[in-house]
C-alpha cells in the first residue's frame, strides 16, 4: 500500500524500479491547452534492462526467476526519497541525413548558435479497456514501475519498432545472428541496437527515435496507477529482459498536478511553467525519478500560435505552422539526465532584443581563453556515460560566451534590456575564465511570474529567474545569475547520486556565485575581490551559527554511516560547526571590510553611551564621522548592534538617519526591523508593518519576535498585519504564523 504522505513536509518516495529497468531516452508529443489547463499526448519510453537484473543474470536463470518472483511480491522495492523543497503521435513523417534532424519541418539550429473520474483507473491492474483481476496472473509478471503523481493515464502500448521503414539495420549486427525470430526478441534487440549507438551517430538516432515513437502499436499492456506511481506489466512476461523495451502512454495532466503551475504573467497572460519542487516532474509526465537514472529526450510541444514554447533543450526551436492558430515546437538533448532536470515554460513571453554587442573583458587578468590546463583536462575520454560531449570538442573549448537569449513578458522588456542583457556575457565569461568550457551549448533566460517561489533555478539550457532580481541595480541581478549559472556545472553535468546529496551542488555554486561575481565585475582588484568574499563568508558562517543554535542534534548530521576518513566524521555526521569551521570564521574577522564595520560598531556604541549618560540633556556633538558601507557590511553593522542589551531610541533614530535604511534592500531591513522590535522603538513600528506586508517571504521570524515580548502594541500589530497579509501569503507560511500568533 503506498504511503499517504504531504508534499508540504514529508519526503516523497521514489517508486522505479530503476535496477531492474532502465529508461534511456523519451519521447514527448504535446499538446498544451489553456481553456482546460491541460497538457496532454503522448510519452514513449525506450529501456534497457538494469544492473540489478544484469548481475542476477551471471549466477544462472533459476537464481534470477527467483529474484524478480521476490521483486513482484514487494511492488517496487526500488523506494528512495525526494527531499520536500526547495503526446499525439507525429503527422508529418522525418527524413534523415547526415547533417540535420528535423521535427515537423523545423531546421536544426543546435550548432548555429491521475485520477479524475476515469472509470478506467479502477484499482488494481487494468488495461486501457476493460478492468482486469489482478488475481489471475498472481505475482509471477513483472511489474515496470515508474514515478507518477495527478496524472490520468489512458492507454498503454507496446511499440512495433520492427515496422519501421528502414529498421532492418539495426537487426544486422553481429550480435544478432543467433537471436531467435520470435518477434518480440527481435524488438527488444532493435531497441538495444538503438540506444548503443556511438555518440557519433547522435543525429541518425534521434531521427529513428522519431520514427519508432510514430510506430503503431503492438498491443495493449496491463497498468495500475496509485498516488505516486503507475506500474505496468505485460501478461505471461516474468523477467526485464522479456518486458517490451518500447512502450507508448498516452495521458492527460491534471490542473491540480503539482509539477507544473499555471498562471498568469506580469502583464495578465495565461502561461504554464514546470516547478519540479516538491515533487519534480511525476505530475508532468511517467518517468524515472531517482537522479542515477540519466536518460535523453526529445519534445514535440503543440499549442496556440500566441504562445512561445521553451524548454531543455540544445537546439534554439524555431515554431512550424501545423495548421492555422496551431504551432509546433521542437527540442532535444543528448547528454544524458536526469528526468527531474526536464523544464518547459509556454507563455506570451517577448524575446528581449540587445540594440548592442557588449563589450566583454579579453584582459589576461581576467581571461584564461585555451589555457593549457583546460586541454590537459581532456586530452583523454572522460569518464562519463557516452554523448556527444563538449568537453572534447576543440570549439566548444574556445567558446567564451554560449549563446543566449532573454524572455520576459513585455511589462519587463525595458527592465531586462537596460540589466539583464548586459550581464549575461560578463558572467558566462567570467564562468569560462574560471571553470573552462561550458557544459551546455546554449542558454535561455526567462523571466518567470511573480508567483515563482525563489529567486532563480537552473536547468540544462534554461534558467528561469524571478522579476524580484530585476530592481536596485547590477548586485542582486548579478549575483544570482553567476549561481545559477554555476550549476551547469555542480547539479547538471556533475550531479548527486541520490537526493541526500543535493547540497553539495548548492555549496559548489554558492561559492563560485562570489567567484563568478567578483570577475564578473572587471574592474576589482585583487584585494578588493578577496575582501568582498571574506565579508559574504563571515555573513554566512554568522548564519548558519544561528541555524545551529535553533536547530534540533539529529537535523544537523548531513548523513550517516561513513567510516572512510575522518573529516567525514567531523563534517559530515556529527552535530554542530566543526572545528576548521569555527577557526575559519575567526580568521574572517580580520578582512579589511569587516575590520571597517567593527570599527563603526565601536562608534555607535560609544554613541550610545553618551547619549544614556546625557539623559535629556542636549547632545553633545558626535565624535568622527560615519563611513559610507556597501549593503553587505550594513547587514553584518545591524547583526552586531542586535548583539548590544540596550540602545535609546536616539540611537536607533541616527542610525536609520545616517544610513538611510528605509531605502536599503531587504536583507538590511530585515534587520533594521528586529532592532526596532527588540528595543521597542515605536516610531519606527511603521517600517516593521511595511515589511511584514511587503516583503512577506522574509518577515516570518518578526511574527514570532513580535510575540515574544509579550509587549501589547507589538502584539496587536502583528495581528493587524496578519489580518491584512493572510489571504495572499503562502499557504505553509500563513500556518507558520497562525501557530505563533494563536
Amino acid at each position: 500500500m503506498e504511503p499517504q504522505l504531504d508534499p508540504m513536509k514529508d519526503d516523497l518516495p521514489l517508486m522505479a524500479n530503476t535496477s531492474h529497468m532502465l529508461v534511456k531516452h523519451y519521447v514527448l508529443d504535446l499538446d498544451v491547452d489553456f481553456k482546460s489547463q491541460v497538457i496532454e499526448g503522448f510519452i514513449v519510453l525506450f529501456l534497457e534492462t538494469g544492473s540489478r537484473y544484469r548481475r542476477a543474470s551471471s549466477t544462472g536463470e533459476e537464481g534470477c526467476q527467483s529474484q524478480f518472483d521476490e521483486t513482484c511480491k514487494i511492488r517496487g522495492s526500488e523506494q528512495g526519497h525526494v527531499p520536500v523543497s526547495n503526446a499525439s503521435a507525429c503527422s508529418s513523417k522525418m527524413e534523415y541525413n547526415d547533417f540535420a534532424v528535423c521535427g515537423k519541418g523545423e531546421k536544426d539550429t543546435s550548432d548555429k548558435n491521475g485520477n479524475h473520474s476515469n472509470e478506467e483507473q479502477a484499482s488494481g491492474i487494468s488495461s486501457s479497456k476493460n478492468c482486469c483481476d489482478i488475481e489471475n496472473h498472481g505475482n509471477e509478471d513483472f511489474l515496470l514501475v515508474l514515478d507518477c503523481c495527478d496524472l490520468s493515464v489512458l492507454k498503454v502500448e507496446e511499440v512495433d519498432v520492427a515496422a519501421v521503414s528502414g529498421i532492418e539495420k539495426f537487426t544486422r549486427s553481429a550480435k544478432l545472428t543467433d537471436v531467435s525470430k520470435e518477434l518480440a526478441n527481435l524488438r527488444n534487440q532493435i531497441v538495444h541496437e538503438l540506444v548503443t549507438l556511438p555518440s557519433d551517430r547522435w543525429k541518425e538516432q534521434l531521427y529513428y527515435y522519431t520514427c519508432c515513437s510514430q510506430a503503431p502499436g503492438c498491443g495493449e499492456l496491463l497498468f495500475a496507477t496509485g498516488t505516486w506511481s503507475l506500474e505496468i506489466r505485460k501478461s505471461g512476461i516474468r523477467t526485464p529482459a522479456d518486458f517490451p523495451h518500447a512502450i507508448r502512454i498516452q495521458y492527460k495532466t491534471k490542473p491540480e498536478g503539482r509539477s507544473v503551475t499555471w498562471t498568469t504573467d506580469q502583464s495578465g497572460r495565461p502561461c504554464v511553467y514546470t516547478m519540479g519542487s516538491p515533487i519534480n516532474n511525476r505530475a508532468l509526465f511517467p518517468c524515472q525519478e531517482p537522479p542515477i537514472a540519466l536518460s535523453t529526450w526529445q519534445a514535440s510541444v503543440r499549442t496556440a500560435a500566441s504562445f512561445v514554447v521553451l524548454m531543455s533543450g540544445e537546439n534554439s526551436a524555431e515554431p512550424v505552422q501545423l495548421q492555422e492558430g496551431i504551432m509546433s515546437w521542437y527540442y532535444y538533448v543528448t547528454m544524458p539526465m536526469p528526468a527531474s532536470t526536464f523544464t518547459i515554460a509556454v507563455g506570451c513571453w517577448q524575446e528581449v532584443k540587445q540594440s548592442f554587442t557588449p563589450a566583454v573583458q579579453t584582459n589576461n587578468e581576467f581571461s584564461l581563453p585555451c589555457s593549457q590546463a583546460d586541454f590537459r583536462w581532456h586530452e583523454e575520454s572522460c569518464g562519463h556515460v557516452e554523448y556527444p560531449c563538449r568537453f572534447q570538442s576543440p570549439a566548444a573549448r574556445l567558446q567564451r560566451v554560449i549563446p543566449y537569449r532573454v524572455f520576459a513578458p513585455w511589462c519587463l522588456m525595458k527592465c531586462c534590456e537596460e540589466h539583464l542583457l548586459q550581464l549575461i556575457p560578463q558572467c558566462l565569461s567570467a564562468a569560462y575564465t574560471t571553470l573552462g568550457t561550458h557544459p551546455f551549448s546554449r542558454l535561455d533566460v526567462l523571466i518567470v511570474p511573480s508567483n515563482f517561489s525563489s529567486l532563480g533555478m537552473a536547468s540544462p539550457h534554461i534558467i528561469f529567474l524571478s522579476q524580484s532580481v530585476l530592481p536596485g541595480g547590477r548586485h542582486l541581478c548579478g549575483t544570482r545569475l553567476c549561481h545559477e549559472i554555476a550549476h551547469a556545472w555542480f547539479g547538471l553535468a556533475i550531479g548527486a547520486r541520490d537526493w541526500t546529496e543535493e547540497w553539495i551542488s548548492e555549496g559548489f555554486a554558492t561559492f563560485l556565485e562570489d567567484v563568478f561575481w567578483a570577475r564578473a565585475q572587471q574592474q576589482l582588484s585583487h584585494d578588493e575581490e578577496k575582501a568582498q568574499q571574506e565579508l559574504k563568508a563571515l555573513l554566512r558562517w554568522r548564519r548558519l551559527r544561528d541555524e545551529v543554535q535553533n536547530s534540533e542534534e539529529e537535523l544537523q548530521v548531513l548523513r550517516s554511516g561513513l567510516t572512510v576518513e575522518s573529516i567525514f566524521t567531523n563534517w559530515l555526521d556529527s552535530s554542530g560547526i566543526p572545528k576548521p569551521l569555527l577557526e575559519e570564521g575567526e580568521t574572517w574577522k580580520e578582512s579589511r571590510l569587516v575590520q571597517q564595520v567593527s570599527g563603526e560598531v565601536t562608534k555607535w556604541i560609544r554613541t550610545n553611551q553618551r547619549i544614556r549618560k546625557s539623559g535629556k540633556k542636549k547632545r553633545r556633538q558626535d565624535e568622527g564621522t560615519f563611513q559610507k558601507l556597501l549593503p553587505d557590511q550594513l547587514v553584518l553593522l545591524l547583526e552586531y548592534l542586535l548583539e548590544e542589551k540596550t540602545l535609546c531610541p536616539r540611537t536607533l533614530q541616527g542610525l536609520e538617519k545616517t544610513y538611510q535604511l528605509r531605502d536599503q534592500d531587504a536583507e538590511v531591513r530585515h534587520r533594521w526591523c528586529e532592532l526596532v522590535v527588540k528595543h521597542k522603538y515605536v516610531s519606527a513600528y511603521g517600517d516593521v508593518e511595511k515589511f511584514l506586508r511587503e516583503d512577506q517571504a522574509m518577515g516570518v521570524y518578526l511574527y514570532g519576535e513580535l510575540m515574544v515580548n509579550e509587549d501589547a502594541k507589538q502584539q496587536e500589530l502583528a495581528y493587524k498585519c496578519f489580518a491584512a497579509a493572510r489571504e495572499q501569503m503562502d499557504v505553509s507560511s500563513a500556518k507558520v504564523v497562525a501557530e505563533m500568533l494563536f
